[in-house]
């Protein structure tokens, strides 16, 4: 299904994803989810987030949570606006 607020993206190019699972999930997973950063939520439940070179890696991540179990809240596709020419990005 397409949004049409979203850009479209190709399969094959990197993505920046949040996927919020059930559950706190200990920051020193991180190298298991390919170097993602694994941020615990203050609601108990936890974020992996970070670039995701493309759909076969983001299903593979995905089969990850499978394996361990874990309850999978939602899988976000993070947009993150373009720089204008002549504009910096605070980040």
């Amino acid at each position: 299904m397409t949004n049409r607020n979203d850009p479209p993206t190709e399969a094959n190019e990197p993505t920046t994803y949040q996927i919020r699972i059930k559950g706190q999930l200990d920051e020193r997973w991180s190298d298991w989810f390919d170097g993602l950063t694994i941020i615990p939520e203050p609601c108990g439940d936890s974020s992996i987030e970070g670039v995701v070179a493309d759909q076969a890696a983001l299903h593979g991540l995905l089969r990850k949570i499978r394996d361990l179990g874990l309850p999978l809240i939602s899988v976000l596709r993070v947009v993150v606006p373009p720089v204008k020419r002549g504009e910096c990005r605070d980040e």
